[in-house]
């Protein structure tokens, strides 16, 4: 199956220059999501990690199929002010703007080790302000997996820096 041709691009979207691969097709389609998340859940070791964390919100689509079907817990990432009751939050920059996220304090314990999952690896910045955010509770990040990576970003790159390990199932 080539997941490909289920993740349009949409150009200026959601400011002009932007191309957004929407996943809305993929999701719609059991057969293509079903694909997507073993290929995903085979881009790491499962035995490598504890705890699974998705990213606000495509990433909890991902991160929580992967969670059900490896049978690991499941971290929320959100966009600041959706939490309760106390959380730890740091500022990131996008290809297109700046955001905030945040975590529960209490999710994740020392000697955790988490994989960080998201539909689309760009630029990187939400991949390392998730990677500082787990960090903050004293938990360890083994990698981050994606469904897609847009070439010529620079995302894997930033996060091979900072000593993040980025894989994606496919490449646009």
């Amino acid at each position: 199956m080539h997941l490909l041709d289920h993740i349009p691009v949409v150009f200026d979207f959601p400011k002009k220059g932007i191309g957004f691969r929407d996943v809305s097709p993929l999701l719609a389609n059991p057969a293509a999501l079903d694909h997507a998340i073993q290929g995903m859940s085979g881009l790491f070791d499962p035995q490598s990690y504890t705890h699974i964390a998705g990213v606000e919100s495509r990433g909890f689509i991902f991160g929580m199929a992967m969670s059900r079907h490896l049978g690991k817990p499941f971290v929320m990432v959100r966009k600041a002010n959706k939490l309760p009751p106390e959380t730890f939050r740091v500022s990131y920059d996008l290809e297109y703007g700046q955001d905030h996220l945040e975590i529960r304090r209490d999710v994740l314990k020392p000697f955790d080790t988490v994989l960080v999952v998201d539909d689309v690896l760009a630029t990187g910045g939400t991949a390392l302000a998730t990677q500082s955010l787990i960090a903050m509770s004293g938990a360890s990040t083994i990698g981050l997996a994606v469904l897609l990576e847009i070439r010529g970003l620079n995302g894997v790159s930033l996060c091979l820096s900072t000593g993040l390990r980025a894989k994606a199932l496919l490449i646009a």
